[in-house]
């Protein structure tokens, strides 16, 4: 018989901007109304009963016309990307929902749209949490209070900088394709994404937003809270720990059916599977009765989902965060079968030219490997591990092709020591951080610098199109070399450069100068002195004669790759010369 389980909440957001201090917060009210129905801390996840929210959120309950019949919520620990990206399950993620915090005084960062981006590529829909309201120039702190009563005691000046700053949020949103607006201004929460104002640090707003998480989850994700408590085991992989007189040891967010000690499970490694019997499920100790590391746990038999869970078994070493892992029951032999399709259907081996992709964990590979494609870079390999010598070989290889895609993406992983010696021998550029989002913009700045500087010494090879006028009484010197003074009228003129007339070659231009300084570029609408070699003034040079610049051939290609670097006016003038050049005797 299906039963109803504890939503799965995870926080995201940008650095510094509250994540943490919220989960803080929600930990230490639960903790304050614990007579409502205590706190369990669990592996990984703080459970908040619904009895506690029902005591936090108080009247807005009839406000609001929640009734709440679902256990609670089960909120991650671990905020940010990285462990958001390792609550995964095939097709998406085990969060039901997430809440998206923002610093209600800084607005959007980096960190906060690369969460945008996961959440959107996981389909988690979200909530936000505007926070640090207190901060606001004015605001007049309301410990504990919820944010309906404590907007009512602000001066009107404070309500009016709120508004500003939450439209500043709603515009920038809407941006990304999100459509957003206040909670309590919201008409249809299936169409809008609700920004609840909060203070982690005073709990101002916190009653609203464990309200609105429990109310939503109910009312839009019944079919996905619905679970078989009776059946086996499925869970996700948070974390390997080393733990002292248990060795290694793995964090488990269980969202489906229930894990019994003795029991076989099957866990997903770095090159494969793991079969092993669960030896010990421990779960915290109370927050008050933790005494000494050594007594953190208590020991239990059976643990239903949605549950944190520390789980002791053999031959944990290898396997590796994100990866499933599923109670094998009579009837559900194919489980191993199931854990390693998944893994596999995360690893890219292909023929194609592209990036080689090396991350700690399932989760990650699997956010990285889809906002790269979301970028428009397609991995030729991509899987879990540290980075080895054949992957800097393979990817000098693919340099030799195409550079921009003979590189390497390590996050949160490193290069072993094979690697770094053999990059020594290269030039393969490795791509390393522990923000996905970071990733990404370094490889795109390099490009784009790399690709600024493979056009400028492109330009500095090619032939500018120019036209130049010889002016009257300009002659300095008749020939060996002939110097004289010209308007530059279209274009620009360096030396080194060819000129020619009509049908005829002249000769090269030796040197520029300016009132006796000698210039590397005259550009249009500049008088200097020019001196050319093989012309004669009185034989083949004369005053009013308009010289072109002699473009190679091949070179008029090149100028059309580079036309940005170019005037309308000089893209037309290189049409004009290619036609002329066709006139010239050899």
């Amino acid at each position: 018989m299906p039963s109803v389980r504890k939503p799965i909440i995870t926080v995201l957001g940008h650095v510094d901007h509250g994540k943490s201090t919220i989960l803080d917060t929600i930990r230490g009210t639960s903790v304050v109304e614990r007579e409502a129905g205590r706190i369990t801390q669990h592996i990984g996840a703080t459970e908040v009963p619904i009895e506690a929210i029902k005591k936090i959120a108080g009247s807005l309950l009839e406000k609001y016309k929640f009734e709440l019949s679902i256990p609670g919520l089960l909120f991650i620990d671990t905020p940010g990307h990285e462990a958001f990206s390792n609550l995964r399950k095939r097709g998406g993620s085990i969060a039901d929902l997430a809440v998206l915090v923002i610093d209600a005084t800084q607005a959007c960062q980096l960190q906060t749209f690369e969460s945008i981006e996961i959440l959107k590529a996981f389909k988690v829909p979200f909530v936000i949490a505007a926070n640090k309201i207190d901060l606001i120039q004015g605001w007049q702190k309301n410990e504990g209070k919820s944010f309906t009563e404590s907007i009512k005691l602000q001066d009107e000046s404070v309500q009016k900088d709120l508004d500003e700053k939450i439209y500043c949020l709603v515009g920038e949103l809407f941006k990304k394709g999100f459509v957003c607006e206040r909670f309590d201004r919201i008409s249809d929460f299936t169409k809008q994404v609700a920004i609840i104002p909060v203070s982690a640090k005073s709990g101002e707003g916190i009653p609203e937003l464990l309200l609105f998480l429990a109310g939503l989850s109910q009312k839009y994700l019944e079919k996905e809270l619905k679970i078989e408590v009776s059946g086996p085991g499925k869970g996700t992989v948070l974390e390997v720990k080393e733990e002292k007189g248990l060795g290694k040891t793995i964090d488990v967010i269980l969202y489906d059916g229930s894990f019994k000690v003795g029991e076989e499970i099957v866990a997903g490694t770095s090159d494969g599977i793991v079969r092993t019997k669960i030896r010990a499920l421990l779960q915290p100790k109370p927050m008050d009765e933790i005494r000494s590391p050594e007594q953190r746990f208590d020991s239990v038999k059976e643990v239903s989902a949605a549950a944190g869970i520390k789980i002791a078994a053999p031959n944990l070493e290898n396997v590796i965060a994100g990866s499933p892992v599923v109670a094998v029951w009579e009837g559900k032999e194919n489980a191993a079968e199931e854990v390693m399709q998944e893994i596999q259907s995360l690893k890219i081996e292909s023929e194609t030219l592209g990036p080689i992709v090396r991350t700690d964990a399932l989760g990650s590979l699997e956010a990285l490997t889809m906002l790269l494609e979301k970028a428009g870079v397609r991995p030729k390999s991509a899987s879990v591990g540290e980075v080895s010598r054949k992957e800097i070989i393979e990817a000098a290889s693919i340099a030799k092709e195409d550079k921009f895609k003979g590189v390497i993406f390590a996050f949160n992983t490193k290069l072993n020591q094979g690697a770094e010696e053999e990059l020594k021998k290269t030039q393969v550029k490795v791509f390393s951080a522990n923000i996905i989002y970071k990733l990404i913009e370094d490889y795109e700045k390099w490009k784009g610098e790399e690709k600024e500087a493979e056009k400028k010494a492109l330009l500095e090879k090619t032939t500018m199109p120019c036209k130049i006028k010889v002016m009257q009484n300009c002659i300095f010197r008749n020939a060996n070399p002939a110097i004289v003074g010209v308007k530059i009228l279209e274009g620009k003129l360096k030396p080194g450069v060819k000129v020619f007339k009509k049908d005829k070659a002249l000769g090269e231009v030796l040197a520029i100068q300016d009132k006796g300084n000698n210039l590397q570029e005259a550009k249009k609408g500049m008088e200097v002195a020019i001196s050319i070699n093989d012309a004669v003034c009185g034989r083949n040079l004369f005053e009013e004669d308009e010289l072109y610049s002699l473009i190679p051939k091949e070179q008029f290609a090149e100028i059309q790759k580079l036309k940005e670097c170019f005037t309308q006016a000089e893209l037309e003038l290189a049409e004009e010369i290619r036609e002329k050049q066709k006139k010239i005797k050899a």
